[in-house]
């Protein structure tokens, strides 16, 4: 595992020890790979959601929802469970 010194102002420093004092992390280090393990999970949610959108705006213009045929069609796929 690589080790990495960063500097953090006095006022962080202490949150990350209070936090690792919680008793839910083993240590400072724990804390911070839990953080960035988190931002990575919203990063690739993030990405995930862009590229949604951007199927959705290439699908071309909306139209209009038939409210009745979509009913059906939800009906009929969960029949099928």
């Amino acid at each position: 595992m690589g080790t990495m010194n960063i500097s953090l102002p006095d006022p962080m420093k202490s949150w990350v020890e209070d936090q690792a004092k919680s008793g839910r992390y083993a240590n400072s280090s724990d804390y911070v790979r839990d953080l960035i393990r988190r931002d990575r999970q919203r990063q690739q949610a993030i990405t995930e959601i862009q590229a949604a959108i951007e199927t959705g705006i290439a699908s071309g213009p909306a139209k209009p929802l038939d409210r009745a045929a979509f009913r059906a069609r939800m009906r009929a796929e969960h029949a099928g469970k």
